[in-house]
């Protein structure tokens, strides 16, 4: 069998750009997601919550049985919530740190028995909002920090077992999740195509990413052959906009 990849949150914009990805590279792929949608390159489709602690485990337990190993895991499903951190109830904090951390701590401790006699690299999709955010999105900014200071640690703790643990750091990609961020407070004036070149326009590169290249990054991680030196270490993916000065 050719290697084995688990991609979490695989009906998304950059879950699904990542099945395709790694089928195109010859993987066999194994899509997550607790919504049906695309699965393009995906070979086995389980629709399960990893943050729950059953599901995760059901899940992860039906993956051995299928593929008999796992060569890598990315930790890509997450949910994004625009609104003031004081206009943010209890529950929807909790909602975003079950979907965008919970699900990571619950995947690697239920994959780890899998990937232990072979290793193999896992990567968690962290967000560019880790390092610098802006405003009314603060519970996913927590998660995805909280992501990231959970690959450094989970890099040390599972080195020994020869597991890689790296983090992407995507910022504006073309994703529904995106669009749907930009078309909240938008006085219906300005069409979601034009938010989305408005945006593309104030990054050094000129434009926002598409889900193909964090995919790229994703699999460069994942690939003994190229990164095998690699851990702990967190692949900004962003078009240079952490690299320029607020005050420019």
């Amino acid at each position: 069998m050719s290697a084995v990849v688990v991609v979490t949150g695989s009906t998304g914009g950059i879950g699904s750009a990542t099945a395709g990805v790694f089928a195109g590279a010859g993987w066999t792929v194994i899509g997550v997601d607790r919504r049906d949608g695309e699965r393009r390159g995906i070979q086995h489709f389980f629709r399960a919550d990893l943050a729950d602690e059953k599901a995760s485990l059901k899940t992860f337990a039906a993956i051995g049985e299928a593929t008999g190993r796992i060569d890598a895991l990315v930790n890509n499903a997450a949910i994004q919530m625009c609104k003031p951190i004081i206009d943010t109830t209890v529950a929807e904090w909790d909602e975003v740190m079950s979907a965008n951390v919970r699900s990571v701590y619950l995947a690697v401790r239920h994959a780890y028995p899998i990937m232990r006699a072979g290793g193999g690299a896992i990567v968690n999709v962290s967000s560019v909002h880790a390092v610098a955010t802006s405003t009314n999105i603060a519970a996913y900014a927590a998660s995805k920090g909280a992501v990231l200071a959970l690959t450094r640690a989970l890099a040390v703790e599972l080195a020994p077992d020869r597991i890689r643990v790296n983090a992407v750091l995507p910022g504006a990609v073309d994703t529904p999740m995106l669009r749907g961020g930009l078309g909240r407070g938008n006085a219906g004036d300005v069409g979601e195509d034009d938010l989305v070149v408005r945006l593309g326009e104030r990054h050094p590169l000129g434009r926002v990413g598409q889900p193909r290249e964090v995919a790229e990054a994703i699999l460069f991680l994942c690939d003994v052959a190229r990164s095998s030196f690699l851990t702990g270490h967190a692949l900004v993916v962003d078009g240079g906009a952490l690299a320029r000065l607020s005050t420019e």
